[in-house]
């Protein structure tokens, strides 16, 4: 949903037994003229799933880019072990 604040982004994520501290959901959209993406950290939110080992995860985006720039992504995340998500020889489907 997009409104004078911005865009609003939710996104359920079925868990199928992972522990929710086993990773963490973040709003992506890359970089523009070299600059750095943006990485949104989402949070879990209070909401109603279709199944029992649901979560709903959201967060909010400014406007001055289109929503469709913005992608959800789950990263294994393990405190003091980085993922090299941003490796330049990875490719993401869009």
């Amino acid at each position: 949903m997009t409104d004078g604040e911005g865009h609003a982004f939710e996104v359920a994520a079925h868990l199928a037994g992972l522990d929710p501290t086993d990773f963490r959901v973040e709003l992506y959209a890359d970089g523009i003229g070299g600059a750095d993406p943006i990485r949104t950290e989402m949070t879990h939110a209070p909401g109603p799933v279709s199944r029992s080992d649901g979560c709903v995860y959201r967060t909010r985006a400014s406007a001055a880019r289109p929503a469709a720039d913005y992608t959800v992504r789950l990263i294994p995340y393990c405190d003091g072990v980085e993922v090299p998500l941003e490796e330049p020889r990875v490719r993401w489907l869009r």
